[in-house]
């Protein structure tokens, strides 16, 4: 457990960003592209880096600092070839809570993208941002990591509470990124704020974590606040080994088609046809569901649930 949170403190994007490779190459063959359907897909989980612009520096306290630029031109024509409509930008860490990158890449994409915010319940002055935030930018949700022993939120603490009250006030979902082990210490507010949607990235992180501990990220189906993200999705031939299958399949069953969202694919390497590949990848894991609700996974909850093409 110990060298796969190092991992991902070190490089943990270029990392997933391989094993999403891997995946995708081992799911789809060369040349077999499905046909676009009528779905709209969506992609709820990416992230945009500006590189070396220096109008976009890095924070200083960056976890990463990925050289390579994924821009949102790159992204707009990825979409466009792979016939995804709309996507999420999820504000990454080397930028902790300056939004200046984020604002830039949601202006490019006008009404097609849609962001999240990352605020820092113990910092000062970072909570205290949200209000202008959300009036200048079209986001959906306050993004938490709890995966790494010296960059946790404040369990227990009046200052996370603080931080979901002003998520809820504003009406933005609360978005997690956590390690199985640290799910209890969220369990609290997500039943205080019932009506404030909670969305669970990453499968809760199944192979981060052991079975026992993730069961309490499948529990958490019993709160109908509480959405899935179908994210991350690594391949068997990565450590650690254990087929996601299975896990996508007890997942499905807890939350339902309804509650559940499909994000992953873009990067700075990506193409429309390997993009438009991570979306096949994504519905072979849910083969088992109708075709309805593998598109309401893929692309028509996340419409419904952000409101994509209102303003179109």
């Amino acid at each position: 457990m110990t060298s796969i949170c190092m991992a991902m403190n070190s490089n943990r994007r270029q990392f997933l960003s391989a094993a999403s490779a891997l995946a995708t190459a081992s799911a789809v063959a060369p040349g077999s592209l499905a046909a676009p359907s009528t779905t709209r897909l969506v992609d709820t989980h990416l992230h945009c880096f500006a590189g070396a612009d220096s109008r976009f520096p890095y924070h200083q306290a960056a976890p990463y600092r990925p050289d390579v630029a994924a821009k949102p031109e790159h992204l707009l024509k990825c979409m466009d070839g792979a016939g995804v409509a709309y996507a999420v930008v999820v504000h990454p860490e080397p930028y902790q809570d300056d939004h200046r990158y984020l604002e830039h890449c949601l202006k490019t994409g006008h009404d097609r993208l849609k962001g999240t915010l990352l605020l820092f319940a113990d910092r000062p002055g970072s909570i205290e941002k949200m209000t202008a935030l959300v009036e200048r930018l079209n986001v959906i949700s306050a993004r938490i990591h709890a995966y790494a022993p010296k960059r946790l939120p404040p369990f227990g603490k009046p200052e996370l509470r603080n931080l979901w009250k002003q998520a809820a006030e504003h009406n933005l979902a609360v978005e997690l990124h956590f390690e199985p082990r640290y799910a209890p210490g969220f369990e609290p507010l997500i039943r205080e704020f019932s009506n404030t949607r909670v969305i669970i990235d990453h499968l809760g992180r199944p192979l981060q974590g052991t079975p026992r501990e993730h069961a309490v990220v499948v529990r958490w189906s019993r709160y109908s606040n509480t959405v899935m993200k179908l994210s991350s999705l690594a391949s068997t031939r990565n450590y650690p080994h254990r087929d996601i299958r299975p896990i996508v399949k007890q997942l499905t069953a807890a939350y339902g088609a309804e509650r559940m969202l499909y994000g992953g694919g873009f990067n700075a390497q990506a193409t429309p046809r390997s993009y438009r590949a991570a979306f096949e990848y994504g519905r072979s894991l849910i083969s088992h569901l109708s075709n309805a609700d593998q598109d309401k996974i893929l692309g028509e909850n996340a419409v419904e649930m952000f409101g994509f093409g209102k303003n179109a």
